[in-house]
């Protein structure tokens, strides 16, 4: 199939690039000969792709679709990490959408194709393949349909759709579109390798359960969020399920099971005066360590106490370098009487403010302590595990 002009709208995209997109939308009416629900897209997607797909942003051939699969779309970053995933020289994406993780995955390879049921998404696809120099077969067609009849190939990805009929968020594997759980044996059948795509607000356990030849669990964030949770299937494979927390640079390997352990207890009354000479750091583990499940494990790798069970926040007497999350030195530790806060607040009239396993939400706990948000003192609530409620002051490392 003969690849869509796009000219026209590459061009008012061009033109228009940087200007407020609903007062463009207002003057740009009477323009004529353009797509102009198109070339709006291509204003607000560029806007967009500047930070998301820079690779995209700096190529001025990329066609952009509607705002809103651009905002949901995989960033560019996460769409490389899933890139090192594939293995073999085969790939067919069987749910192509807007075609960002297909760009990187199929990059260099042999033989890929890209499955999507709605014909504008292909058609913006088969043009955005070929001006990045992608040698690439577009399917416009249903993915399960497609798996059913397609030939053996090495890696099968596939992201479902977690949308009820009604727009609702879903979260369990079976109420996908499509099921992937119903699916994986199929795809099993057609591929040494499957990498499926699903919802970081999934419980990756539950997954592996009713998955199988799990052999990866890959929870991927970036600046502090948790932004994908990644399963590798391999044919055939019975052994241990190996996790991957990656948030930006910071990685953390564990196999399955192992967060499970006991890490010691935070000692309160051996750090009641802390500062001065008492050195005592607090470690907020980074969001795919937290989504894991990891934080005990964690601290014993590293030698460190956890404050409570609930509290996921872990202490220890010396600096750790290379943290995989945030690190604060304590400055203070308090309680919520009068005595302690008129003595730990002392001079403090911002601060950013923050709870955890604590019986105040942070805002309400802001109040009590009478400080505006912002500055560099950090104030935590959290609880020992003694069942203590605690404020720490700190400074971030």
């Amino acid at each position: 199939m003969r690849t869509k002009d796009f000219n026209d709208i590459l061009e008012f995209g061009r033109e228009h690039r940087g200007e407020d997109v609903r007062a463009l939308a207002l003057k740009a009416r009477a323009a004529s000969g353009v797509d102009l629900t198109m070339g709006l897209q291509q204003v607000a997607g560029h806007r967009i792709a500047v930070d998301k797909l820079p690779l995209w942003a700096a190529n001025d051939g990329i066609v952009y679709g509607p705002q809103l699969s651009m905002e949901q779309c995989s960033s560019q970053w996460t769409a490389e990490y899933k890139a090192r995933l594939v293995e073999g020289n085969s790939l067919v994406d069987l749910t192509g959408g807007l075609g960002v993780d297909f760009s990187f995955m199929a990059a260099g390879l042999g033989h890929a194709t890209y499955v999507e049921r709605q014909e504008n998404l292909c058609e913006i696809a088969r043009h955005n393949f070929e001006v990045l120099g992608l040698k690439a077969l577009v399917v416009n067609g249903d993915g399960v349909e497609h798996l059913q009849e397609m030939a053996a190939v090495d890696t099968i990805y596939i992201d479902p759709a977690r949308r009820d009929k009604a727009g609702n968020r879903v979260f369990a594997l079976s109420d996908c579109t499509p099921d992937v759980s119903a699916l994986a044996p199929l795809m099993l059948e057609k591929a040494m390798t499957v990498i499926i795509k699903l919802s970081p607000m999934l419980d990756h356990r539950a997954a592996v359960s009713v998955l199988p030849c799990v052999q990866q669990v890959h929870i991927v964030s970036s600046r502090g969020e948790c932004k994908e949770l990644l399963l590798v299937l391999k044919r055939g494979y019975t052994g241990g399920v190996t996790v991957h927390c990656v948030n930006d640079s910071e990685t953390m390997e564990f196999t399955l099971g192992s967060e499970n352990v006991t890490a010691p207890s935070f000692a309160l009354e051996e750090h009641e005066n802390a500062g001065g000479d008492d050195a005592l750091y607090m470690y907020e583990p980074n969001a795919s360590i937290m989504k894991a499940g990891a934080y005990n494990l964690l601290a014993v790798r590293l030698g460190l106490t956890v404050m409570s069970v609930d509290s996921h926040v872990l202490a220890g007497v010396r600096l750790v370098e290379d943290f995989p999350g945030r690190v604060m030195a304590v400055e203070a530790v308090g309680t919520m009487n009068k005595k302690d806060l008129k003595s730990l607040m002392a001079g403090v009239e911002r601060a950013n403010v923050a709870v955890r396993n604590f019986p105040l939400r942070a805002p309400e706990l802001a109040r009590r302590l009478k400080v505006k948000d912002g500055g560099d003192i950090f104030i935590m609530g959290t609880t020992t595990a003694t069942g203590k409620h605690i404020l720490l002051k700190m400074r971030r490392v």
